[in-house]
């Protein structure tokens, strides 16, 4: 005999939970183990594997999609606490016709990536960031990605993407702003676009965003 559970969800046979999630506009159900984290709900259960689980701490920002317009962290997130939410993956980001999200173009403007696995993490987390605070300032952008990891790019065009983005977003932006070598390591520091943060600056960069991301 079915019985619901506290979450929404309905516990059928073998001790599975019946979940309804409305994924990038589409209803899903799906039958899953009550400790079924939404990041592996997403990528097993509806083949959704645009996010990506890195730490599976809720460290490194990978996983991050929008639930109900949110960023969260997907693998510190139950399958089943998410029933009846609406959830954005990086799937959903670019239009129907396949034309990129402002976020996106001003990725590929800036140079933000390089290997891309931390990429929609990046790119989910700074459209909900945008949405709240359409004119970033650089610092602010700083904080936006404060809360996301990335081994690759040194930061400096990801912060750089930011504020595209935002131009974008605005309609204000001009031609597309020449990328930074960026060595790894490195991030924009306050006082200017090109000066790399001692690690301990940037250590306090990460922390100052790390609370939004954690929100979840």
């Amino acid at each position: 005999m079915d019985s619901d559970d506290q979450s929404g969800a309905t516990r059928g046979a073998a001790g599975l939970l019946d979940v309804r999630l409305v994924v990038n506009g589409a209803e899903h159900l799906a039958r899953v183990p009550a400790r079924r984290l939404l990041s592996d709900c997403l990528r097993h259960d509806l083949r959704l594997t645009g996010t990506h689980v890195g730490c599976e701490h809720g460290v490194c920002g990978a996983c991050t999609v929008l639930l109900d317009g949110v960023a969260v962290r997907s693998c510190l997130m139950l399958a089943v606490s998410a029933d009846g939410s609406a959830i954005t993956t990086v799937e959903w980001l670019a239009a129907a016709d396949g034309t990129l999200s402002a976020v996106q173009q001003a990725f590929a403007d800036c140079h933000g990536l390089q290997c891309g696995f931390c990429t929609p993490g990046f790119l989910t987390t700074i459209t909900a960031a945008l949405a709240e605070n359409p004119d970033p300032t650089p610092e602010q952008a700083i904080a936006i990605i404060g809360g996301n990891l990335c081994r690759c790019t040194g930061y400096q065009n990801i912060v750089k993407s930011v504020l595209r983005a935002a131009e974008l977003l605005r309609g204000t932006a001009a031609a597309p702003p020449a990328p930074s070598p960026g060595g790894a390591g490195t991030a924009p520091s306050p006082g200017g676009a090109g000066t790399a943060l001692s690690p301990g600056q940037q250590q306090g960069a990460r922390a100052a965003g790390a609370a939004a991301g954690r929100r979840a």
